[in-house]
């Protein structure tokens, strides 16, 4: 195996961990309606298996952060993996909607080491000037996830049983956990003392203005993103449509993510990060603004497929700039980016949950294409002007 500080793309056990990652938490979203019928409840509260979940997995990023620095990369990911088996096996039997919220937070928490966790490996063993290119690998496997969650958990809980979909991806933490085994720590500059490696840690993250930039667009970007995002599925159901049929239309997100992560990663050396950021955003406005006028089947999958390309041109693009703004606390920074982006969905997909339960989706989806622009304005012009102040460093640095 190569040297973990010489890589040019993720090793294959950390793109199946992200991939099995993004399959839980994705696996929900066409599962909503089912579970509130199921367990007898209305859709609002059941948004809560969703919301708890994206909560969970954002608050817990400044943890695992502080621990991938500390105790390293490989070692957290498999302990958060093994953590995530028992939750995902805990969700399928759980008979109530509160046992089954508390073992999708459990899960939330301990899956949401994974990816973060993983992109602070890539930033540590791919340099500057390729590691967009890595990073959208990363993404490419994540998506491919999302695309047989969204698709495969709507078809399992519609045809078979939708506590079927929870089992899976518990199935295949463990696998990954085991196959992490194989995978060499990248080499750390720790601090003297396990306390003042976490001061020194918070410290540099907390106390720059570029990385609390970022945090605060990550936070807008997943209000917007996976807050509302997830009500696509729901809102197929709502007009009429099963939800198998549901979570297919909704695949064309991750085959949108995957195809455009493909682009992303060939126009990432010759694009600037504003232009990429520009592309994306007006793609998560444009996909908004579709199903806010009207929900059908065609206009959901054309919406799902451009915000599967806002993810891969905008996201992509915030979450390098975030392996890079902190080097020296690279683990806390992505955790803190994390944790910004997954409150952020948590907040709107909670917020959004009594429009979706009144059927309100074209003012749901309306303000989230609103939202996209100024977001997209402040995430170009900021990242010029960092561009511009850092230009004696190679790009990426």
């Amino acid at each position: 195996m190569k040297s973990p500080t010489s890589l040019a793309r993720p090793p294959l056990a950390l793109s199946a961990a992200s991939f099995v990652s993004s399959f839980d938490r994705f696996a929900v979203s066409p599962m909503l309606v089912l579970i509130a019928v199921d367990l007898e409840v209305p859709l609002s509260a059941a948004v809560a298996a969703a919301s708890g979940y994206y909560l969970a997995y954002g608050l817990t990023q400044p943890l695992w952060g502080l621990l991938s620095d500390r105790f390293g990369r490989v070692r957290v990911m498999r302990g958060a993996l093994f953590g995530a088996a028992l939750a995902g096996l805990a969700s399928a039997l759980m008979p109530v909607l509160g046992a089954l919220v508390a073992a999708r937070i459990v899960a939330g928490a301990c899956f949401g080491a994974v990816i973060p966790t993983g992109l602070t490996y890539v930033g540590d063993t791919v340099r500057p000037s390729i590691r967009q290119r890595a990073l959208t690998d990363l993404m490419g496997a994540a998506a491919l996830g999302t695309a047989l969650a969204t698709g495969l958990s709507g078809v399992l809980a519609g045809l078979v049983d939708w506590r079927v979909a929870f089992t899976v991806p518990a199935a295949c933490a463990l696998v990954c956990a085991l196959a992490l085994r194989s995978l060499p720590e990248p080499p750390r500059d720790l601090p003297h003392g396990p306390a003042a490696g976490v001061g020194r840690y918070l410290g540099a993250v907390l106390g720059h203005g570029w990385a609390l930039l970022v945090f605060g667009l990550a936070f807008v970007e997943g209000a917007i993103m996976l807050g509302a995002m997830p009500f696509l599925a729901t809102a197929l159901e709502h007009a009429g449509y099963a939800a198998a049929v549901a979570g297919l239309a909704i695949t064309a997100y991750g085959l949108g993510l995957w195809a455009f992560s493909k682009l992303v990663k060939r126009l990432s050396g010759s694009w600037p990060a504003p232009a990429l950021m520009t592309v994306g955003g007006a793609q998560l406005c444009a996909g908004f603004a579709i199903v806010s006028v009207h929900v059908d089947l065609a206009t959901v999958a054309v919406t799902a497929l451009l915000l599967g390309g806002g993810w891969s041109f905008l996201h992509s693009s915030l979450q390098t700039w975030a392996t890079s703004v902190v080097p020296e606390a690279r683990g806390t920074t992505i955790a803190f980016f994390a944790s910004a982006l997954f409150v952020g969905s948590a907040v709107a997909s909670w917020a959004a949950g009594p429009l979706a339960d009144h059927g309100r989706y074209a003012l749901l989806f309306g303000l989230a294409a609103a939202a996209a622009i100024p977001l997209t304005a402040t995430a170009a012009l900021t990242r010029r002007r960092y561009g511009t102040l850092h230009a004696e460093r190679p790009r990426g640095a």
